[in-house]
């Protein structure tokens, strides 16, 4: 690995670079009318009387070539291109962020910190507060959730009132800070449930949502749930906080058919969400959880924090 930061590299590149455009220099000056002459050919003949000829570039074209030869020499004077020289401005594109956002934090950071002092409540009530919320949402969010974050298919809806793992405002805070991860370990493996068996346990599942089923299939689907799913989804199927989602109350992360809720038990489901608290920090985090809680699925009365780890992602 130490080859490739050498010394030797920067010369390389320094050479790579200079030789190019005295290349293109030296071309366009063969090119010039000192050295072809007007009219003559290259000899190359085609369907026995058509022929190449070798006239030279017009003067204000080949000119205009010459300029961007003598503009790339400056260029390369005052900017990185020459191996490490980093030029005359010490210009680089890390720096020039790090200005930007130093800038940025100069001119809204007192307006972040104003908001980051109240409580959630309070700030998802701030008209001012839910426009920076929104504009955080929809740059950092709406990819998966949607502009109106009512989610997606594999993508929860953020203004309904299910939760996986619970819409307190600490509950959204720490999702948003730290990102969840979901797992519904797939049944249709051997020694697990046989095909027949998956399709009995589906038409339980549907049934307990009200959803068209078959009435001998629930039952025998009903004798597998509780050791082959209970643990997670409690005997009745309402779920656990933070654990697995409630399979009564009609709201399905990916879909109610049979056919999908079948490739659900049999394959598993996983899921994520990333953290973004490293990332756009604790002002801004605040700002996207009072605007998510804002949206009017949250949890009235704060609870306590979900874990961060869940067994299935059926339902967000």
């Amino acid at each position: 690995m130490s080859d490739f930061v050498s010394g030797f590299w920067n010369i390389y590149v320094v050479g790579i670079v200079l030789v190019s455009i005295i290349g293109c220099g030296v071309f366009l000056w063969s090119q010039s009318s000192a050295t072809t002459v007007e009219g003559a050919t290259t000899g190359h003949v085609w369907d026995e009387d058509l022929e190449e000829f070798s006239n030279p570039l017009p003067s204000w074209w080949r000119w205009l070539f010459y300029i961007t030869i003598v503009f790339s020499l400056f260029y390369l004077a005052m900017y990185p291109g020459l191996g490490t020289y980093q030029g005359q401005f010490k210009w680089s594109s890390a720096g020039q962020y790090d200005g930007e956002m130093k800038k940025a934090d100069d001119q809204y950071g007192p307006i972040y910190k104003k908001f980051q002092s109240q409580d959630i409540m309070t700030v998802a009530a701030n008209s001012e507060a839910r426009e920076m919320g929104q504009r955080l949402f929809l740059t950092y969010c709406a990819q998966c959730h949607g502009s109106d974050a009512k989610g997606a298919k594999g993508f929860p809806n953020l203004t309904d009132n299910d939760w996986l793992f619970g819409g307190a405002p600490e509950q959204i805070r720490e999702s948003i800070t730290k990102g969840r991860d979901a797992v519904m370990p797939p049944k249709g493996l051997k020694p697990d449930l046989n095909g027949d068996q998956i399709k009995d346990l589906a038409h339980y599942v549907r049934s307990l949502s009200g959803l068209a089923s078959d009435s001998i299939r629930v039952q025998r689907g009903k004798e597998l749930f509780a050791p082959s799913c209970g643990a997670c989804h409690g005997p009745e199927g309402k779920g656990t906080l933070g654990l697995a989602p409630n399979l009564t109350d009609k709201v399905w992360l990916y879909g109610s058919s049979e056919a999908e809720i079948i490739n659900g038990i049999t394959n598993g489901r996983v899921n994520r969400m990333p953290a973004w608290g490293e990332f756009l920090g604790e002002a801004k985090v605040h700002l996207l959880t009072a605007y998510v809680y804002g949206l009017g699925g949250g949890a009235k009365e704060a609870a306590a924090a979900a874990p961060a780890q869940a067994t299935s992602v059926e339902k967000k």
